[in-house]
């Protein structure tokens, strides 16, 4: 029988220079590669689950990455997690997003990395590099890749004048997609609780706050009228 040897990885020089040179994005020296944020752009961070549901939604995103689960670093990551390329400086203004949108505190597991924190660089895009394979180690990989030769910044969702508007004409702006993702969230929580899964990781949240509850109250969020 013939022996089947693994595929090779990736060196880390051609990662590091592939984001650097061809998309002009900063990175670490450190192994595994890791991407800076709070400069090109930052990330929104979500479970996969919730967040393949706002891919459905929203077909036109920006960049976007899974990231094992136990991948990250100094980030807690019991389970896969989807990222979100968005606009640098969308990160401060997702908790004024979440009030204003009255999601407050209801949705613990939707996060953003910025100024002065990083994410694992995911493998080449598919054609975007000579192929190595997808090693069994790597921590992440691309849903929506970036563009080489594009100049991906303005396609990021982000707020105020020229939000919305990315290269295919539609990209969603910062709010509406903090509100889908947010509401995915949500429901990803409570079908958790239904399920008699553990929540207690993310705090002892009552479920009078879900969503039925709240319109029923008349204090439904901002963001299911968007």
């Amino acid at each position: 029988m013939a022996r089947v040897l693994p595929r090779p990885r990736i060196p880390l020089a051609a990662v590091r220079r592939w984001y650097e040179e061809e998309l002009g994005w900063p990175s670490t020296g450190t192994e595994p590669v890791e991407l800076l944020t709070g400069l090109r752009f930052d990330v929104l961070e979500m479970p996969a689950g919730a967040g393949s549901a706002v891919l459905r939604r929203l077909p036109h995103t920006g960049p976007v990455a899974l990231l094992r689960a136990g991948c990250d670093g100094n980030h807690a990551s019991d389970r896969p997690k989807l990222l979100m390329l968005i606009a640098a400086g969308g990160a401060e203004e997702l908790p004024g997003i979440l009030e204003w949108l009255e999601w407050g505190a209801l949705v613990p597991d939707l996060t953003a990395r910025g100024t002065g924190d990083r994410m694992p660089a995911p493998v080449f895009p598919t054609g975007a590099a000579p192929s190595y394979g997808f090693g069994s180690r790597e921590a992440a990989r691309w849903v929506r890749p970036p563009r080489p030769g594009y100049e991906a910044e303005n396609s990021l969702p982000t707020t105020g004048l020229g939000a919305g508007n990315g290269d295919d004409g539609d990209a969603p702006d910062l709010v509406r997609l903090v509100s889908a993702a947010a509401t995915e969230c949500h429901r990803a929580r409570l079908m958790r609780a239904g399920n008699a899964q553990s929540d207690r990781a993310w705090g002892d949240q009552p479920l009078a706050f879900s969503n039925a509850s709240r319109m029923s109250a008349g204090t439904r969020p901002r963001s299911l009228t968007l």
